[in-house]
């Protein structure tokens, strides 16, 4: 099923506290910026023959690169339909910027699935504030082989490999990305940033993720109205946490549909955790640990649509590749997050799989004893998981309490607890007793040790991604919806009359 015609996204009418405070939060942020010298600059990316009569404040180019190297703060750039065959990089002193496209399906990026050497992306934003990408299409912006750089359609880059936040707000809105040879990486990427949003955004075919948010642990970050499809991995997220919401969405059709997860080396500093950090006091210790389950989560996963994330015929790098397929919901290594009020339906494997994660594994000098804690699972509806079969396969499967880390006497994958889930006849849990002894009315719980059968089960599934994939391109989408308005904010200018 392609991402065009997938179900209609989940809406709701009344919204949590939270929820408001994160609309509230968006949308100062999304205001215009005042340009200090009167009207904001236009800068118009048009591959035909400008008027005769430009007004004042407007200027004409014929590539998107060469119209931000002109832009001040305040600039909106205007993208004219066509298909732009280049790459596009901003970077200081360019910031506060505007990169719209007239028409979401028509305005396209095309890297034309070209393994050049070192990759190629299509929209870069590296280390500077505030930059909108909106309303326009980047398609076949390749890795360098499988694993190798570049990949990346639309990257606000805040510092990779850096180990800290060197950039905010990242704001990407009726945004296309998609990949149809198999060397796709990410679709629509942010790492080592905080403040930001998606909206309305599609992406697929890629061998990585087609979401990414990672490396920033206050991350003050909100997805929604998101459709992803058939990808290695829906949603990833490493090391991101804080506040983070991803709802009212679609994952589908990729090996797994959403993928939060603590991870060594890459993307530090490590952990995931959703626990709410008040006053930007961020854990610095590698394994926290929460004394009950009533804690407060910020990381939340609710109101999505999380179905049949089954497919091996996605691409796969290093990577995703070795990740157990099949859960709608992964979870390795988390901490205090909370997956609540989603449809999550015909995973073959689990609904939620979550699991402690030593990393790397098996066992290394550096590895990291992440354990599952604190996770909250609640009121989600569940049916038809688990049909590929297996010892632990069904609605929820929660393994944690064999890996202790160094100098502690015991593993403490504790404090995790369910409650409220709804499921279709016949379709378990695990442990069994999770909705009694795990209960999140529970002002304790214990670890959720299935014993070393759980590990095999784990192992089973992660062989079955990497021996049984059968990787293949996957198909371009249908139209998306379109920006209703492209001149909303924008001076009077041709295109903006």
């Amino acid at each position: 099923m392609q991402g065009s015609h997938v179900g209609a996204r989940m809406r709701r009418a009344v919204l949590g506290s939270a929820a408001l405070a994160a609309l509230v939060f968006f949308a100062i942020a999304g205001t215009a910026f005042a340009h200090p010298k009167g009207p904001a600059p236009v800068e118009i990316v048009s591959q035909g023959t400008p008027p005769a009569e430009i007004p004042p404040g407007t200027t004409y180019f014929s590539t998107i690169q060469a119209a931000v190297n002109a832009s001040t703060p305040g600039t909106f750039i205007l993208v004219e339909p066509g298909i732009y065959r280049e790459e596009v990089k901003v970077v200081e002193p360019h910031h506060d910027i505007y990169i719209r496209g007239m028409n979401r399906n028509t305005v396209i990026l095309d890297g034309e699935g070209i393994n050049t050497p070192g990759g190629a992306n299509g929209i870069e934003i590296y280390k500077t504030n505030n930059v909108w990408v909106e309303n326009l299409t980047v398609r076949n912006f390749n890795r360098e082989g499988i694993n190798g750089g570049g990949g990346n359609e639309i990257w606000w880059n805040g510092g990779s490999g850096s180990n800290k936040v060197q950039a905010k707000g990242w704001y990407g809105s009726y945004l296309t990305a998609y990949d149809t040879t198999l060397n796709g990486g990410y679709g629509i990427f942010t790492n080592n940033e905080e403040i930001g949003e998606w909206d309305h955004v599609y992406s697929s075919g890629f061998n990585d993720s087609g979401l990414y948010i990672g490396a920033c642990q206050e991350c003050k970050a909100h997805v929604t109205d998101a459709t992803i499809v058939n990808n290695a991995v829906g949603y990833s997220g490493s090391n991101s946490g804080g506040e983070l919401t991803i709802e009212d969405s679609v994952f589908a059709h990729n090996s797994d549909g959403i993928v939060p997860n603590s991870e060594n080396p890459g993307d530090g500093p490590p952990p995931q955790n959703g626990k709410c950090h008040k006053h930007n006091n961020v854990p610095t210790r590698v394994v926290p640990e929460f004394p009950t389950t009533s804690i407060e989560r910020c990381t939340i996963i609710r109101h999505n649509l999380i179905t049949e994330n089954s497919n091996l015929t996605v691409p796969a790098n290093g990577s995703t590749i070795a990740a157990p397929y099949g859960a709608g919901v992964q979870l390795p290594g988390d901490y205090a997050d909370a997956v609540e009020e989603n449809t999550i339906t015909n995973n073959p494997t689990n609904g939620i799989m979550a699991f402690e994660y030593p990393n790397p594994f098996p066992q290394q000098a550096d590895t990291l004893f992440f354990q599952l804690a604190g996770n909250k699972l609640a009121n989600n509806t569940f049916s038809g998981n688990g049909y590929a079969g297996g010892k632990y396969a069904g609605a929820i499967f929660m393994q944690g309490g064999i890996f202790a880390p160094p100098g502690k006497a015991n593993a403490k994958s504790l404090n995790d607890c369910a409650i409220g889930n709804a499921y279709s006849a016949g379709e378990k849990s695990y442990p069994v007793g999770l909705e009694a002894t795990w209960n999140c009315s529970n002002p304790t719980t214990p670890n959720p040790n299935n014993g070393l059968e759980a590990i095999y089960y784990l192992l089973e599934n992660q062989a079955i991604s990497e021996h049984e994939r059968t990787p293949e391109p996957q198909p371009a989408p249908g139209p998306q919806e379109t920006m209703p308005n492209p001149c909303e904010g924008v001076p009077v200018n041709p295109l903006c009359k």
